[in-house]
């Protein structure tokens, strides 16, 4: 249902599962793991598969903290966007590579779900994208010292509102990762 012409596909759209983001996320092990089945199921279908990378102050191109978490590894010819807002669309060339993969339709799994999971998916939904978020396929860490809910229920009123997204044109869904079908 994209508004986005001539975008039947669908694209895995993997965000900052990088080091310095996901080393001390809630369910760490589950959810990188939940992203590596789906990295596959993508591929075996011949979904394409685009990677995102942040870089900031706190996570330096190049260091330790920047690079991906050694589970998951970016094939060759696999996207890979680099980004310094949360939101993975802003002063990117993530549109390009999805124009270019006919992409309307994206899954979005990765961290963190209050930040850069949640930017993204709203800045692809008012570029015209429908957008599944696999629910339990992001992460976050636990930010509670500093007033933020505890990491599972940003977690869970993410998945719970994204369910009730709608617009003209457009569909938001949640998905568990036994759930998401790729192809045909």
């Amino acid at each position: 249902m994209t508004t986005l012409a001539d975008r039947p596909n669908t694209a895995l759209l993997v965000v900052d599962v990088q080091q310095g983001v996901v080393g001390a996320a809630h369910r760490r092990d589950e959810v990188v793991a939940n992203i590596r089945r789906l990295v596959e199921a993508a591929r075996s279908a011949g979904t394409p598969v685009i990677w995102v990378q942040h870089s900031d102050e706190q996570i330096p191109v190049g260091s330790d903290a920047w690079q991906y978490v050694p589970e998951l590894v970016r094939a060759e010819g696999e996207p890979l966007v680099h980004k310094r807002y949360g939101d993975s669309f802003e002063a990117t060339d993530l549109e390009e590579a999805l124009d270019a993969a006919g992409a309307g339709h994206l899954v979005v799994v990765g961290a963190q779900t209050d930040a850069c999971i949640r930017s993204t998916i709203h800045g692809a939904f008012v570029r015209g994208y429908d957008v599944t978020l696999v629910g339990d396929a992001h992460t976050t860490e636990d930010q509670s010292a500093w007033g933020a809910p505890k990491p599972e229920v940003i977690i869970d009123h993410t998945n719970l509102y994204w369910g009730f997204q709608s617009a003209p044109g457009r569909s938001a869904a949640v998905l568990a990762t036994k759930d998401v079908r790729f192809g045909g």
